[in-house]
């Protein structure tokens, strides 16, 4: 057999399509039909009902002459003992081209525009194909976002999962929808697949709007599935932008940024499906399988070795009173590389993005920052920031206990850093892009807010070059008490 694009075998020639007349139950989402024969899993099935309506399914489960159907427009009105099944023989599927580039779909890859449906000759289904392990490549190079916090401290690389962990409230989905606006790579081919899940219309609505330049421009797939459509299809949206995403990369020669939300919504599709089918519930009443099955899809991003195409991921997922412990972000964590963590007490200051940065964490950022990527002391400046934030959250909980008038003058300076911090680099507006030159010079006047040494984390040679504070050695101001807390 031909091998696909990421290593596999291509599927087998698709089979004759059967149809089976009678159903023998209906239950939430789910279809019982006996007496099939020659049925296998997550085939597409045609569910015809007397009025002459089609409706789609998967097949979830085959045990003997019964398979369970799962109906994608879900089963009201549905009179089992009227309906005929038909199985076509091959996996749910879409066609793949650039057609689907400026244009936005539903949760099915059906038209939302206005505009025509989607038609090519090729078709791929939406299960997708593992990325052979052997054939992986080490993500590398930035993809630069235009929000400086993140740039700055939490460099999104190609090929890397990096979600966004948020709170009900938060502005989330604001952040996602600036980031899929404006995100860009240097001097390449360059695509966004934005996939809303479990939307209000009015966040749909303002979705659009926000990436209506973007998707004009021809460089961004929308697909959006809101809250009264069927749970069902929510379970198949994410697939279907993954699919486009794995298409305009490994054949397209195209790097992909993919901006998943709400990724929560999704587990909560998959957890009422579960309980349809008499599923025994794990945590939270989730399915055992929910670790596997959210692997499924953040797996789906990467590099492979050999192409120049890559897909990057970065799902946004709310964590149900805060918790960092709940299932969904919990085992996201387990499969993902980092996390950038939104805080409710840095958005009730006024700030946005409302980013924790003592929370936040890219794990493959030093694969794509340094020298010939974004300049060379990128990781010394968001070291030395960190470290002095650290430093000011110390202080800041000593100045609860004891009062800010018994603060070292140091440990004043550390609260006036992370003002200055959260001011000038933090925050910004929802449609602002800042360039790596502003976020680095905002940057090192933040960092030129502290005394020179304490710059512990920051190359003399990158001092000497970018430090322009007037707190160098020897023009401390005075202390009217001795500093016991100095590290210098």
């Amino acid at each position: 057999m031909k091998p696909g694009p990421s290593g596999s075998p291509a599927p087998p020639e698709l089979l004759a399509p059967v149809e089976f007349s009678g159903a023998t139950q209906v239950g939430g989402p789910l279809l019982a039909i006996r007496g099939v024969e020659g049925v296998g899993w997550d085939e597409i099935a045609l569910v015809r009902l007397p009025s002459g309506e089609v409706r789609h399914g998967l097949v979830l489960e085959v045990d003997g002459d019964v398979a369970i159907i799962e109906v994608l427009e879900g089963t009201s009105g549905i009179d089992p003992d009227l309906v005929a099944v038909a199985f076509e023989g091959r996996p749910f599927d879409i066609p793949v081209g650039d057609g689907w580039l400026g244009r936005i779909w539903n949760g099915m890859g059906e038209p939302l525009d206005g505009g025509p449906p989607m038609l090519a000759p090729r078709r791929r289904a939406v299960s997708g194909s593992p990325l052979n392990p052997s054939r992986r490549d080490v993500p590398s190079d930035p993809v630069f976002t235009g929000v400086s916090v993140i740039d700055a401290l939490a460099t999104l690389v190609r090929g890397q999962k990096l979600p966004i962990f948020s709170s009900a409230g938060l502005p989330h989905l604001d952040l996602a929808a600036q980031i899929a606006a404006q995100a860009s790579v240097a001097g390449e081919n360059f695509k966004v697949v934005v996939v809303g899940m479990g939307l209000t219309h009015a966040d749909a609505a303002t979705m659009r709007e926000v990436l209506e330049t973007r998707a004009a421009s021809g460089d961004l797939v929308l697909v959006l599935d809101t809250a009264d459509d069927p749970v069902v299809q929510r379970v198949l949206t994410p697939r279907v932008a993954l699919t486009i995403a794995e298409y305009l990369a490994f054949e397209r020669d195209q790097h992909v940024l993919v901006v998943m939300a709400d990724v929560t919504s999704y587990c909560e599709a998959v957890r009422e499906v579960s309980a349809a089918r008499g599923e025994v519930p794990g945590r939270r009443a989730y399915p055992g399988y929910l670790y596997s099955d959210l692997a499924s899809l953040y797996e789906r991003c990467g590099r492979i070795r050999g192409r120049s195409g890559s897909v990057t991921l970065m799902p946004v997922l709310t964590m149900p009173g805060g918790d960092v412990t709940h299932p969904v972000p919990d085992l996201t964590g387990y499969i993902t590389e980092g996390q950038i963590v939104l805080s409710a007490d840095v958005h009730a200051d006024g700030i946005y993005p409302p980013v924790d940065v003592l929370s936040t964490l890219s794990r493959l950022m030093r694969k794509g920052v340094g020298e010939g990527r974004t300049r060379a002391d990128h990781m010394a400046v968001a070291n030395q920031i960190i470290a002095s934030l650290a430093r000011a959250r110390v202080a800041r909980e000593l100045a609860d206990l004891i009062g800010a008038e018994a603060l070292t003058e140091t440990d004043r300076l550390h609260l006036d850093f992370e003002d200055a911090f959260y001011r000038d680099l933090v925050h910004q507006s929802a449609d602002e892009s800042r360039s790596m030159e502003d976020t680095f010079a905002r940057a090192w006047g933040v960092i030129s807010t502290l005394p020179e040494r304490e710059l512990t984390m920051m190359p003399a040679e990158s001092i000497a070059a970018h430090y322009h504070g007037s707190l160098r050695e020897g023009n401390e101001p005075p202390r009217s008490a001795p500093d016991n807390n100095d590290r210098g």
